[in-house]
C-alpha cells in the first residue's frame, strides 16, 4: 500500500445544496494509493467545440473529471460551466487569463484567483476551493484572501505541443498508477480522442474514475 500524507485545513460547508470544501480547522488527510482510483482532470477551457465534445464522451462513459477552467473563457461558455456542473464533475480554479502567477506581485496574483472565483461562483452558485496554477507555478509564500487548495498532477502526455493521439494515450497508460492524477487540455480534439482511449482502457482494467476531491477525501 501506498500513501500520500497531504495537510490541508477542511470543513464541510453547505451552498444551494452542494457540499463544497473550505478552509477550517486542520486535518492530517491521507491518500491512499492502493485503490485502482484516478483522477482525470482537464486545463485551458472551456471550448465550444472540444469541451462539449469531451463531456459528451464522458457522460456516455459514466466518468466525472475535474476541469480547471480559465476565468475569461468560462464567461464566454457559462452554459459548459453549467453543464459540467450538472453533470457531476468539478471545476477548479486556472486563474482568469491564464498568466504564470508566481511572475505577479502578491495583489495581481490574487486577483487573478480571485476574478475567475467570482466567474465561477456567479454561473454555478457554488464556492470554488481547487487551484491549478498554469504552468504548475505558484509562489506559496503569497498571502491571499482566497482559502485554496493546489492541485498538480503525476501523469503529464505533454499533450499541448504533440498531435499523436494515439501516442498521447499510448504515454498516459505506460505512466498511470492508482492514486494518480493525469493532465489533459480540453482545447485539443486530438487530447478529447486520447481522454476516450485512456478512459475505455482503464475501465477495462477495473479502474474508477473519480474527481480529484473524491480521490483526496474520499
Amino acid at each position: 500500500m501506498r500513501s500520500i500524507v497531504v495537510l490541508l485545513s477542511i470543513a464541510v460547508l453547505i451552498s444551494c445544496g452542494f457540499y463544497v470544501l473550505a478552509a477550517g480547522e486542520s486535518e492530517q488527510i491521507v491518500w491512499q494509493r492502493d485503490e485502482k482510483k484516478v483522477a482525470i482532470t482537464f486545463d485551458d477551457g472551456p471550448d465550444a467545440k472540444t469541451t462539449a465534445l469531451l463531456l459528451d464522451g464522458l457522460k456516455a462513459r459514466k466518468v466525472r473529471a475535474t476541469f480547471f477552467v480559465i476565468g475569461e473563457k468560462a464567461e464566454q461558455n457559462p452554459e459548459l460551466i453549467c453543464r459540467m456542473s450538472e453533470e457531476g464533475h468539478l471545476i477548479g480554479n486556472h486563474t482568469y487569463s491564464h498568466v504564470q502567477l508566481n511572475m505577479l506581485s502578491s495583489s495581481q496574483a490574487c486577483s487573478q484567483v480571485k476574478a475567475a472565483n467570482d466567474v465561477i461562483k456567479e454561473i454555478t452558485g457554488q464556492e470554488v476551493i481547487y487551484l491549478r496554477p498554469p504552468y504548475g507555478e505558484w509562489d506559496h509564500k503569497k498571502d491571499c484572501p482566497q482559502n485554496m487548495i493546489a492541485v498538480y498532477w503525476d501523469v503529464d502526455p505533454l499533450d499541448w505541443k504533440r498531435t499523436d493521439t494515439k501516442q498521447i494515450a499510448a504515454d498516459i497508460l505506460r505512466q498511470v498508477k492508482p492514486g494518480d492524477i493525469i493532465l489533459l487540455h480540453d482545447i485539443y480534439k486530438t487530447s478529447v480522442q486520447a481522454a476516450f482511449i485512456v478512459i475505455d482502457e482503464l475501465q477495462r482494467q477495473g479502474y474508477e474514475f473519480v474527481t480529484v476531491e473524491e480521490l483526496l477525501f474520499a
